[in-house]
């Protein structure tokens, strides 16, 4: 586990030394803030359900952020009680407001995996896989604001599909009996 801490720490000093900068900082902390609150997400499922036809997946996306919620923020974060990077790396210096719950996994990134993937799932590709992008955009932007680990982000991405399948299933299922 010790290689794992010393590659994760290795990676957000480099982020913080050799690649922020003057263009990407206001880049990339805009996007992170998209990610606060799965706000993006919301309105675009709330934009989803003016067409009939996209209604099932809105309820998609709003369960799979609701499961993500669940399994990431209540959940695994409160068993595994990661100390977010700039607690624990000297000279790391977060871009953003510092939050207060715990580092692992990241929520910005598993709540934006798992409405991205069911956009990506039930839309046209040219909407999905923006979405994947954009959620990707988001998971990079915690990293470059330096409030994540890239473990973190890597399992909240892995995390975040996951809880976008099971909502997929869960809907369709719901839809098929209702």
């Amino acid at each position: 586990m010790e290689w794992m801490m010393d590659v994760d720490r290795s990676l957000l000093l480099f982020i913080q030394e050799a690649v922020r900068n003057p263009v990407l900082t206001p880049i990339f902390t805009v996007i992170t803030t998209l990610g606060n609150g799965a706000v993006i997400w919301i309105l675009i499922s709330l934009g989803l359900l003016i067409p009939r036809k996209t209604r099932g997946t809105a309820l998609m996306c709003a369960v799979a952020m609701l499961v993500s919620l669940v399994v990431n923020n209540l959940i695994l974060k409160n068993i595994v009680a990661r100390v977010r990077p700039y607690d624990m790396i000297q000279g790391l210096v977060p871009l953003v407001v510092r939050p207060r719950d715990y580092s692992f996994p990241s929520g910005h990134t598993a709540s934006s995996f798992a409405a991205a993937w069911v956009l990506y799932r039930r839309l046209p590709k040219r909407f999905g896989i923006p979405a994947l992008v954009l959620a990707g955009l988001i998971g990079v932007s915690r990293l470059y604001v330096g409030v994540h680990y890239p473990t973190d982000v890597l399992v909240g991405l892995v995390s975040g599909i996951g809880c976008g399948w099971i909502a997929c299933m869960w809907v369709s299922a719901f839809l098929r009996e209702a």
